[in-house]
């Protein structure tokens, strides 16, 4: 049922109140929307567009508190920071683990975002205009209007054709659903533009049309590839009656999208044909082979998704799993289009019989449905609050132009309904447009103005969170004297290290404080030195994602070991055989010289070996079951001896028969 209660706040409470004006008013023979669904076509649309800017210039102020939110949208910036440089992915100096980190991909010496290039590629507009929120303020505005021209397409009825096409815009405004998705740097609102655009044009057919269309699918398949399955089956059903040449016209304009897709993927992967999400996971997360589009056993990826895959996936994907998948997201959906649910079901009679009559609505609503089942070989629900079920997103103004169509029977009174969608946000939807405002801490990881207030404008700043990092890190800063070097707060050596191969600049480290203020504050990095000696203590936790991993998958934990400095940082980085395998990791030498390198590793008892190896040293340790409190426990590893060049060196973590923990690798000049 949802949550249903008095309006939570006072934007909830006006939007009701307007809401209920417009019933209180239609049914007394009145239209508060008279003036805003009549004049020229050209002052509606204009409205329209500014209306739906200035709602989700609010929505960003107020849900979102002024920036982007969840971490997918937090590394769409950092992509589009990228490629407003004109880069696909980026070099960092070393120590790279001060950069690495989630959502971002290392391969050779280069990162890159783990997202498709359309979506950063558009966005990075707004970064090179010096206002990155003008590309949310303008899909806003161009959703409104293209919902607008494909329910007047679409709409066989010319007497009913211009204020269908005027009522489906104002749902478009009226969608809560999609200011979130408008205003959180997020993809679905550049592909729902997308899509509607490649079927608008599709439907009429012209050749300037169908090369439009093609564009507009290429643009989907480089920003959300599954997504392009639908509107690609729908486009093609559309123009066979076109003939080929129309068919070939439509394939070749595909092409710049999917030019951009591939030579994307090849920059951060090595390959034209490899994902760069797949590729993440197969290097950050397990069981091998966890992250895919498929059914079996397997599938789940269980640091990133591990409450989810703990909860749903005990007995692998199968059909069940996906079609309870299916089912939370449909739930879910049911209260994106019109707010809330029973709006839906109230519209969904007139939408049978429409759909029954026009073959346009059959297409729209056949688009839909090829939505849902594109995602259902895929795992992860994908829902959260604010954002309704984001993966079905992509065909909300689809669903807008359908629904208006089928309730042209109404349209006189659309102001009526028009009242009824604001009532149910505020008795309903603003419940869940809050629970994404308080998520998270409530606020931004990072925001700009602070750095204003402390007056910092150069040097070196460390911050503490993913989302963080990835907003405040511009790649294309890398020296302290000409701007701010954003690196991540790894509270150990690297911190260190990083900060003396900058020379020392003024060094700042801003903590979000999770639910309190944020601060920035001065910051020294710890001291390398312990009892007047030199020793750099690198902790193995802070090095995820590891470079590589075959047969083994490894993600950071917290523990508890049995020594006061076991484990150290209070975190492990705890590598699972599956049943045997390697991780990779990486360990910086200050200076070339002669070093002695001395790993430090928390394990259980039980049957297996852990083999570590780095440039032709290698320490090996077997489990023993003799103890049977089954205690952890904490082993400093002897020291070897050997030379080293400045720089970083891979270490691989060998494990065989269970899990094993790696705490920290020490290294002392000798």
């Amino acid at each position: 049922m949802g949550r249903w209660g008095l309006p939570p706040d006072d934007v909830a409470w006006a939007i009701f109140a307007f809401g209920l004006a417009c019933v209180l008013a239609s049914l007394a023979s009145r239209d508060l929307l008279e003036n805003v669904k009549g004049g020229s076509r050209a002052r509606f649309l204009a409205g329209a567009g500014v209306a739906a800017a200035f709602l989700t210039l609010g929505y960003a102020a107020h849900y979102l508190r002024g920036g982007a939110r969840i971490i997918d949208a937090t590394t769409y910036v950092l992509q589009a920071k990228a490629f407003a440089h004109g880069h696909f992915t980026w070099h960092e100096p070393w120590p790279s683990a001060s950069f690495r980190g989630r959502f971002l991909l290392f391969h050779g010496d280069r990162i890159a975002g783990i997202f498709p290039p359309g979506w950063p590629l558009l966005l990075s507009i707004g970064f090179v205009l010096g206002s990155p929120m003008l590309v949310g303020i303008a899909l806003a505005a161009a959703l409104a209007i293209a919902t607008y021209y494909l329910a007047r397409e679409a709409n066989p009825d010319e007497g009913t054709r211009e204020p269908v096409a005027r009522f489906a815009a104002i749902l478009s405004i009226a969608c809560a659903a999609l200011r979130y998705h408008t205003a959180d740097p997020m993809s679905h609102a550049a592909t729902a533009l997308a899509v509607t655009i490649a079927l608008t044009c599709a439907m009429r057919a012209t050749t300037k049309s169908v090369i439009i269309a093609g564009l507009a699918v290429g643009y989907v398949l480089c920003t959300r590839p599954i997504s392009t399955i639908p509107i690609l089956i729908v486009a093609i059903f559309l123009l066979r009656r076109s003939g080929s040449r129309a068919l070939g016209t439509f394939t070749l304009a595909m092409l710049p999208g999917f030019a951009i897709l591939v030579f994307a993927q090849h920059a951060a992967t090595g390959s034209f044909f490899e994902s760069t999400q797949r590729a993440y996971y197969a290097t950050s997360d397990g069981p091998p082979g966890c992250f895919r589009y498929g059914f079996g056993d397997g599938i789940g990826c269980v640091h990133e998704h591990g409450d989810f895959v703990t909860a749903r996936l005990q007995h692998g994907f199968g059909l069940f799993a996906a079609l309870g998948t299916t089912i939370r997201r449909l739930h879910k959906h049911l209260s994106d289009a019109l707010v809330a649910w029973p709006l839906f079901f109230a519209a969904a009679p007139a939408c049978w019989v429409a759909a029954r009559k026009s073959q346009a609505l059959r297409v729209m609503w056949t688009l839909v449905l090829l939505q849902i089942l594109a995602y259902v070989p895929f795992y992860f629900d994908g829902d959260y609050p604010g954002a309704g079920a984001r993966f079905y997103a992509d065909i909300l103004p689809i669903e807008h132009a359908a629904i208006a169509i089928s309730l042209a029977a109404w349209v006189n009174r659309s102001t009526l309904f028009v009242g009824l969608v604001a009532i149910a946000f505020g008795v309903h939807g603003a419940f869940d447009h809050l629970a994404l405002a308080d998520r998270d801490g409530g606020r931004p990881m990072f925001e700009p103005e602070r750095l204003t207030d402390a007056r910092v404008e150069s040097g070196l700043m460390f911050i503490d969170t993913d989302h963080g990092f990835a907003l405040a890190h511009d790649p294309a800063v890398t020296d302290p004297k000409r701007g701010l070097v954003v690196a991540r707060l790894r509270n150990d050596n690297h911190d260190r290290l990083l900060f003396e191969r900058l020379g020392r600049p003024t060094t700042w480290a801003y903590r979000f404080g999770n639910g309190t203020q944020p601060t920035i504050l001065p910051f020294t990095p710890p001291s390398a030195d312990v009892a007047s000696r030199e020793l750099w203590r690198f902790e193995s936790e802070v090095d995820w994602p590891p470079i590589a991993q075959h047969g083994a998958w490894a993600e950071p934990i917290y523990a508890t070991g049995t020594r006061q400095n076991c484990p150290s940082g209070g975190q492990v980085l705890i590598v699972h055989p599956a049943p045997e395998g390697d991780v990779t990791l990486t360990v910086p030498f200050p200076r070339a010289g002669s070093w002695t390198v001395r790993p430090v590793i928390l394990s259980r008892p039980g049957d297996g070996e852990v083999r570590i190896t780095i440039d032709g040293l290698s320490w090996s340790q077997k489990r023993d079951r003799s103890d049977p409190n089954d205690q952890p426990v904490c082993m400093e590893l002897a020291g070897q001896i050997a030379d080293f060049p400045e720089g970083e060196r891979p270490l691989v973590v060998h494990a065989s028969g269970g899990p094993v923990a790696l705490d920290r690798v020490e290294i002392l000049p000798h």
